[in-house]
């Protein structure tokens, strides 16, 4: 076996290097020649050949929910198949964990899809003869797993999917989206390190397919698979992608965060392929937070806080204690009301204003909207540790829901 390990980081769990798939009996003739560059429907008039991918890298680390998005015919489909070699390259290499899957001769191969990944197709392939306890467990039964211990652990994916109870039922009892679940139980129970899922939603319709999608991002946080999804629906892939992928023609065209494509994209193809979706659903805190002007620290005494205040000419500023952790919010008018009342004496936590919002670095700017509206204040961004990490103004808030606004009525 072919090992990448010299190149490859430690983090990165599947890496695509110079990825080609033509199909037909010139290809490799296409392969060697300029041909290569020419479009998809020169080659095709020309050689009869099918340019499916053309010189496609990327890389996926360990846990990240990688999707890879494209219109039909872009390539999508054919890439993942590749990384299962369900069809082989006419060029490039696979890496996995620093191997070269392409090498790999019938056993190995056959071992790595039993062992290492899981897949989920659009079209669910269960046996219809099958139990959904039966059906779940029909990964391990190929690997000779006892039935006990395959019985077990389908009983455990199938609790994972919500879907206890249905253990005797015939998939014909099932609705859409609970043969897909029964789908995806039957990829966790053999426990893979790499899940592939090729359009499992698309065939379901819009209420379920959402509920699919919600349920998929908090099976994620449990099991924290590496995952590679494929997709032709933009809204998907932003809500569940943590890096997006974006195809045409068999090449990846632009790779991003979310809302890096969004904000960013590569070409007009891009630009135009995004055009339609909001950034409010897609920018989050931690993009359009800024640092204050004004930090105060719970040590500092009260004369000292207003100093700053009137130096930075603010009316209010955050308080953070040891290691940035967050306290709150003061004012001037409560430290002035506080020196005026003359009650003994006080610290600096005493001024805190009650009741200030605050929030986390991924929430997206459409969740900030009712935070924005219920408040005089700057939102604090507070990582999960209750670290102070910078603050949103109300009107940067809703610039950005302006831009957006208006950005749909120029389209």
């Amino acid at each position: 076996m072919e090992n990448n390990s010299e190149n490859q980081d430690g983090n990165v769990c599947v890496e695509a290097k110079g990825l080609w798939k033509i199909f037909g009996a010139k290809a490799r003739e296409v392969l060697n020649s300029d041909l290569r560059f020419e479009t998809k429907e020169t080659i095709l008039e020309k050689t009869g050949c099918v340019m499916a991918v053309r010189d496609v890298s990327f890389d996926v680390k360990h846990g990240e929910f990688f999707v890879i998005m494209g219109l039909s015919g872009s390539g999508k489909s054919t890439l993942i198949r590749m990384l299962l070699r369900l069809i082989d390259s006419t060029s490039g290499n696979i890496y996995v964990n620093g191997e070269d899957i392409c090498s790999f001769d019938k056993n190995q191969l056959m071992n790595f899809r039993r062992h290492t990944t899981g897949m989920v197709f659009q079209y669910f392939g269960l046996f219809p003869h099958r139990t959904v306890l039966d059906n779940v467990a029909y990964g391990l039964q190929v690997r000779g797993v006892s039935k006990e211990e395959r019985y077990t652990k389908a009983q455990e994916s199938i609790e994972t999917v919500g879907l206890k109870g249905w253990e005797s039922y015939y998939p014909s009892s099932l609705s859409g989206g609970m043969q897909q679940r029964v789908g995806i139980a039957r990829a966790l129970t053999i426990e893979p390190e790499i899940l592939l899922m090729d359009e499992p939603f698309s065939g379901l319709d819009p209420l379920i397919r959402r509920e699919m999608q919600d349920e998929l991002i908090e099976l994620q946080e449990k099991v924290q698979k590496t995952i590679l999804f494929v997709t032709h629906d933009l809204h998907e892939a932003l809500k569940l992608g943590d890096r997006i992928a974006i195809m045409r023609d068999g090449e990846v065209i632009q790779i991003g965060v979310p809302e890096d494509v969004i904000s960013s994209p590569a070409d007009d193809y891009v630009r135009e392929f995004v055009q339609d979706a909001s950034p409010a659903k897609v920018l989050t805190a931690g993009r359009i937070m800024d640092q204050p002007d004004a930090l105060l620290y719970e040590w500092q005494g009260i004369k000292a806080a207003l100093h700053i205040l009137k130096t930075a000419k603010e009316e209010h500023a955050f308080m953070v204690g040891r290691n940035r952790k967050f306290l709150g919010l003061v004012t001037i008018k409560r430290l002035r009301n506080r020196i005026h009342s003359q009650e003994g004496s006080f610290t600096l936590k005493d001024a805190l204003e009650p009741d200030i919002p605050i929030t986390t670095p991924d929430t997206i700017l459409e969740d900030l909207f009712p935070l924005a509206a219920d408040t005089d204040y700057p939102i604090a961004v507070i990582d999960e540790e209750g670290k102070f990490m910078g603050e949103i103004e109300i009107s940067s808030i809703f610039e950005n829901m302006i831009q957006d606004k208006e950005a749909e009525t120029d389209v």
